[in-house]
């Protein structure tokens, strides 16, 4: 199932960065997942890698939101319980978080972001 996030992770990243090169460097991964070893695992917990954090960020500001935060999932897929943990910190702090599905959903989730944004 991961391989499919991370397929569509990739697509969306690769939409965006195609149509909207402006503002290339302000979405970016946050890599928590993957395999690691227990030292590297260890090493990044300590250089603040933090369970639960979206997928992918989004710097821009727009609709009254700090910035956006997107988690990747499968039409399937379900949130754990650090990632909906992290969904509330960061609405609290007044960013926008969304859970997308499909590369669809991603462009127009983005187009509608970008345009409020102009």
């Amino acid at each position: 199932m991961r391989n499919e996030e991370s397929k569509l992770q990739k697509a969306c990243i690769k939409y965006f960065r195609l149509q909207y090169p402006r503002y290339k460097m302000l979405l970016f991964h946050v890599p928590n997942g993957g395999y690691r070893t227990a030292t590297t695992a260890r090493n990044m917990k300590l250089e603040g890698v933090v369970a639960g954090v979206s997928d992918l960020i989004l710097m821009i500001p727009a609709n009254g939101y700090h910035g956006l935060c997107i988690e990747m999932k499968t039409p399937k897929g379900r949130q754990t319980p650090k990632q909906k943990q992290f969904e509330q910190a960061v609405k609290a702090m007044g960013y926008c978080y969304v859970i997308v599905r499909s590369i669809d959903q991603f462009a127009i989730m983005i187009k509608q972001w970008i345009d409020d944004n102009r």
